[in-house]
């Protein structure tokens, strides 16, 4: 019966974040459903002691990297940035390979830092565009920005700070810079497979005589050209925050040592706050490479940006505050969920299976598929069963990066399942439905979720790192 009730929790809040509720109210309804159904009495202390502690937790890490995240990727849009790197992208690689274009495009984007969101609306136009005048059914545009945005740029290519790639570090003491080997070459199969899969798709679709399409909804206007900004100037700042997080990542524990201090008052008996300059180090990279790319952009772009800053920032704070809020709501219920006797099952039977690779793989998947959110479900699965995976990759000989780069891959895995927030964004900006293209991403998900099944494979294997 305590397997059910978790169970029928995770599936109410599927549900509801499918049926386009908001998990930030759902996710705590569902918990305390769960735990009224399972003890009544403890309603109100796991509320309080256990999922706003834990949700408050997450917000105290992450919400700045989401802020910064945020504001960062809507100057790279109103600087005209963005459009500079996808014209000369589309230059460099050829209206031929409009699909290969878009997604490295979306792939450049993301890696710099830019949020996934953000990279939807900045790409569809030009995607759009370039689609209809190759002629490419524009039913294959969501597909190709996912596999661009959504995969091996936010969780396997070592120094993403994405973060999926973030949230491992405060578990595993890493750096964002993890596993670089196994982390790449898993980058590079999910990049040749979906490419692979995208073309056989677009050549299907010639050889039927389909175009672009006809009686389309949110079409952009078509693009007319605008004096874009330098290649290289546009791609600035994108390259400074890569620069700059690698750089932090190894500068910061030799600046601080293993922990740091500070009195929070000149006078008085207050006690000395104690920081872990290892599990936090990442996060400080992180924060300090964003600020970094976002003065870069301000002293190189100062007009078009100061025209549209007040606008601009608002949107990305409401944006940041927005994404910020649902992955720490679903962290707070994870702690929920985890808490009860019904968990246990689930962590059990996941338990069971003996590669602490693969058990991570499954176990991180899974919780984000259930909630539809890579960053979620890893919170989740790690605040749940860190120290088990640990624990057996101890035992078992394996590193700390590994663990990292498989929790961040495996996130990325089947969490775009159909209600995945990032998902319905991408559909409702292109004017498209689950029907029209959801297959194509779908496939590119299953891709994906291979990959970190083959990044383990070549680990036992060969002992990449």
């Amino acid at each position: 019966m305590s397997f059910l009730i978790v169970l029928a929790a995770l599936a109410f809040l599927m549900l509801a974040a499918y049926r386009g509720y908001s998990v930030i109210l759902f996710a705590p309804v569902a918990a305390l459903g769960a735990v009224l159904l399972t003890d009544p009495t403890l309603v109100a202390p796991m509320f309080t002691g256990l999922f706003m502690d834990r949700m408050v937790g997450f917000l105290k890490l992450y919400f700045p990297v989401f802020l910064l995240g945020a504001v960062f990727g809507k100057l790279i849009e109103i600087s005209g940035f963005s459009r500079a790197i996808v014209s000369a992208t589309i230059s460099l690689v050829g209206k031929s390979r409009a699909i290969l274009s878009i997604v490295l495009v979306c792939a450049l984007l993301t890696y710099g830092g830019v949020s996934l969101f953000v990279v939807v609306f900045a790409v569809y136009p030009f995607a759009a565009e370039l689609f209809r005048q190759s002629d490419i059914p524009k039913r294959l545009i969501p597909g190709t920005i996912a596999l661009g945005a959504f995969t091996f740029t936010m969780d396997a290519l070592p120094g993403t700070p994405q973060i999926q790639n973030i949230i491992p570090t405060t578990f595993f003491n890493t750096s964002a810079w993890a596993a670089p080997w196994l982390g790449t070459l898993g980058a590079l199969f999910v990049l040749c497979l979906g490419v692979a899969y995208l073309e056989s798709r677009r050549r299907r679709a010639a050889t039927a005589g389909e175009g672009y399409g006809d009686a389309l909804v949110n079409e952009p206007a078509p693009f007319r050209g605008e004096r874009f900004a330098h290649p290289l100037v546009a791609l600035l700042p994108l390259i400074l925050v890569g620069v700059a997080n690698f750089a932090l990542t190894r500068c910061i524990p030799h600046w601080y040592g293993a922990t740091q201090s500070f009195v929070p008052a000149v006078v008085g008996d207050a006690k000395p706050v104690v920081q872990e300059v290892a599990k936090l180090a990442a996060i400080w990279a992180v924060e300090g490479a964003l600020l970094a790319g976002i003065l870069c952009v301000l002293v190189t772009a100062w007009r078009p940006v100061s025209q549209a800053f007040a606008d601009g920032s608002r949107s990305a704070v409401a944006g940041a505050l927005l994404a910020s809020m649902n992955t720490a709501s679903e962290y707070g219920f994870g702690a929920v969920i985890a808490a009860l006797p019904g968990f246990r099952v689930v962590a059990d039977a996941l338990q069971t299976i003996p590669s602490p690779l693969v058990n991570e793989a499954v176990s991180v998947t899974v919780l984000a598929g259930v909630t539809g959110s890579a960053s979620g479900g890893m919170s989740i699965a790690l605040a749940a069963m860190a120290d088990t995976f640990i624990h057996n990759a101890q035992a078992a000989g394996i590193p700390m990066e590994v663990l990292h780069r498989i929790a961040a891959m495996a996130s990325g895995g089947m969490d775009t399942l159909p209600h995945n927030g990032a998902v319905i964004t991408l559909l409702a900006v292109t004017g498209l439905t689950h029907r029209q293209s959801y297959r194509d991403i779908f496939a590119v998900t299953i891709i994906k979720t291979l990959a970190v099944f083959f990044v383990i494979a070549l680990f036992h294997l060969t002992g990449l790192v």
